[in-house]
């Protein structure tokens, strides 16, 4: 036989007895009792002992009159039965019948008459207690009219996840006749692959008798509003009989958009805190106009933005002088950042890149008004006025860019350029919100880029100053090869003090001199200038070395109370020393040929600028060969390493085979200072060389 075949065959078998009986009639508790056409009881079922408390032994074969009616009530009730076994019509109501404690019970009975195969009539009566059988009416009712009227959809399902009942609510939510539901399965119905997560719960809860109280919760668009997006909060239950026999499971779905909408507006609230926060500790960590660019593009990426691009006007980045003329805006791009791979990106202007926009483009249009644009669903039209030409306006639509913002960089009343922010995998369009959330990054971000103008163009006037303070080599020195370097400080730190000077003197002699003032910026700058200027003077007058010192800290005392440090060398190529003072200078190093690099043992003396201490002048032979040394605390000294470790350092890159001075300054700021080292570097290394006798 086929699998149709016994398919067919199986549906015309009745299904084995269940060994659970149904729960709606255990609970009634149905009697039945039958009496004959005299009114004596020949059948008495096990639950008639239940509801009138007699057992059957002892009303079998009595009068049913005489057992179970109260005297008053006893000619209405052979009026009724004679009725019945007259006329075969069949009666119902509720009785008030006698128990077996003597007490009166109100008992629903339904009679009817029987016939047997001998044509004798017999009168059939079920019955149950009616304050059982009205308190049942009663919850059926109740739940009819609860499910029925009920906003919050229901859903019965058997065993095997077919509907079995659907209220109207429901049914209004799927957009489909509950007819249409009943006998299916339910993900005939809920086909979606979201729906895989709550036919998953079904069968958990179908299994362990635990019910999931809005654990699932479901956002999407129904039939029945098809233009808005609504949530929904699933619950399931395990339904059962009293015994026990599991039945199938309800499906409970109630509206919670207006629920999960408020949940989804303070979450968007605590993330804009959130990211408001973030930007005041991320943006402005340097005073890079560049860096702070990217700072902001990395804040805004992702979670405000897919595709964010910051460009200035060139002419801040020229000069820092804003410009806003009529005609094309010419744009330096500082920042893009992306939340994924997307030819959004590239449509935008890569870093360093020069470009002009057009009035009709909305980041002319931006910071000539001052105002910001929001686009909150893009068209072709959009997307052309976005771009920069076709090409990027195609790319954009290849994207699937669909809403922009630009917001204008202003600082101090003054337009700086634009931040420019796109969605495009993101689906939600920017709203009024994400418009004020952009206004406050760019506020903040552009008042960093001003600050970082303000203090490059203070930068700038100091490192100009101070290099052109910087001696240029002699030519010639006797007996002297020297190589210098001048690094200033990192460009979000201000220049300093730190100078270097060779200074050719009477006999072939050469003073070499290193310094730093204390401070930095122009006041910096010029306090060297003056320093220098006068050590060149009281090198002229042929002094000691402590003595030239002694004078400059009176001249010090007395430009304002600033303090410098300073280390003064004179090397003699005739006697081959050199002699040397330090004002609270670090130790210049000696390097003699063929043996280790060395910190000098010098006296240290205190800062210029103290007064009322005398310095000291250490006298030292020189070999040809040997190199000597000067530089100031912004090669070695760091935040985090021991100034003991950090002068070990450069006694180990000096301990190498003998190299040109060029190099070997080279190689000392390449190992030894940082990239972003907050202070400035003055480096002076002299080698002695073979000389005859003086002319």
């Amino acid at each position: 036989m086929s699998e149709a075949e016994e398919g067919v065959a199986d549906a015309g078998r009745p299904e084995a007895p269940s060994s659970q009986p149904s729960g709606l009639v255990d609970l009634l508790g149905f009697a039945a009792l039958l009496l004959d056409g005299d009114g004596r009881i020949v059948l008495w079922s096990p639950q008639a002992e239940k509801v009138f408390g007699y057992a059957a032994d002892e009303v079998l074969g009595r009068y049913a009159m005489q057992v179970l009616v109260h005297e008053q009530h006893r000619e209405l009730m052979i009026k009724l039965f004679a009725h019945v076994m007259e006329s075969g019509e069949s009666w119902a109501g509720a009785f008030p019948v006698r128990h077996k404690d003597g007490g009166a019970r109100l008992v629903e009975f339904r009679n009817t008459r029987l016939l047997d195969d001998r044509g004798d009539f017999y009168a059939l009566g079920i019955a149950t207690d009616e304050s059982t059988l009205r308190e049942v009416e009663r919850d059926v009712a109740l739940s009819t009219r609860l499910i029925s009227q009920s906003p919050m959809g229901l859903a019965i399902l058997d065993t095997d996840l077919r509907y079995v009942s659907v209220n109207p609510a429901l049914e209004r939510i799927h957009g489909i006749p509950a007819d249409d539901h009943l006998g299916r399965d339910y993900r005939d119905i809920m086909s979606a692959a979201k729906f895989e997560v709550v036919e998953a719960a079904m069968w958990q809860v179908l299994e362990t008798g635990i019910p999931m109280v809005e654990r699932s919760t479901i956002v999407g668009r129904s039939p029945a509003d098809p233009e808005h997006e609504h949530a929904w909060s699933i619950s399931l239950y395990r339904l059962e009989d009293p015994q026990g026999r599991v039945l199938g499971v309800a499906e409970l779905v109630v509206d919670v958009t207006d629920r999960h909408q408020a949940a989804m507006e303070a979450a968007k609230a605590r993330g804009r805190l959130a990211l408001i926060a973030d930007s005041s500790v991320r943006i402005g960590t340097t005073l890079e106009v560049g860096r702070t660019a990217r700072e902001l593009a990395e804040v805004a990426v992702p979670e405000l933005a897919d595709v964010v691009a910051v460009d200035l006007l060139d002419s801040v980045l020229e000069d820092c002088h804003v410009a806003v003329r009529d005609g094309p805006a010419l744009f330096r791009a500082l920042a893009v950042k992306a939340a994924y791979p997307t030819e959004a990106a590239e449509a935008a202007d890569p870093p360093g890149h020069l470009a002009a926009y057009g009035p009709g483009r909305v980041a002319t249009e931006c910071v000539r008004t001052g105002r910001p644009i929001l686009i909150t669903r893009a068209d072709d039209n959009d997307l052309a006025r976005i771009a920069r030409d076709d090409r990027a306006a195609a790319l954009l639509a290849r994207a699937g860019v669909h809403s922009y913002v630009a917001v204008p960089l202003t600082a101090r009343g003054q337009i700086l350029g634009f931040l420019g922010l796109t969605r495009a995998r993101n689906p939600l369009p920017f709203d009024e919100d994400d418009l004020a959330l952009a206004g406050e990054l760019a506020s903040r971000t552009a008042m960093c880029i001003d600050n970082a103008c303000s203090h490059q163009r203070v930068r700038n006037a100091a490192e100009t100053l101070q290099r052109s303070l910087l001696p240029e080599h002699p030519p010639r020195l006797p007996g002297l090869e020297v190589a210098s370097r001048y690094r200033p400080a990192q460009a979000a730190f201000e220049v300093g003090g730190d100078w270097y000077d060779v200074l050719p003197l009477e006999g072939d002699r050469t003073a070499l001199v290193v310094g730093d003032v204390m401070g930095s910026g122009i006041g910096a700058a010029a306090t060297m200038g003056r320093l220098r200027a006068a050590t060149s003077a009281f090198a002229d007058l042929d002094l000691d070395p402590a003595e030239v010192l002694q004078h400059l800290d009176k001249i010090t005392s007395g430009l304002g109370h600033p303090i410098a440090t300073c280390v003064y060398a004179v090397y003699d190529p005739h006697r081959v020393a050199c002699h040397i003072a330090t004002a609270g200078h670090l130790p210049p190093v000696l390097v003699r040929s063929g043996r280790h690099p060395e910190l000098l043992d010098l006296p240290t003396g205190i800062p210029l600028g103290v007064g009322g201490v005398p310095f000291e002048t250490t006298t030292f032979d020189l070999d040809p060969g040997d190199q000597l040394v000067l530089y100031t605390d912004g090669l070695v000294e760091t935040r985090h390493d021991p100034i003991d470790e950090r002068l070990k350092a450069l006694l180990r890159v000096l301990d190498a085979p003998e190299r040109p001075l060029e190099k070997t300054c080279d190689r000392l700021l390449q190992e030894l200072r940082r990239p972003d080292g907050p202070d400035d570097v003055a480096l002076l290394i002299a080698r002695t060389q073979p000389f005859g006798p003086a002319a």
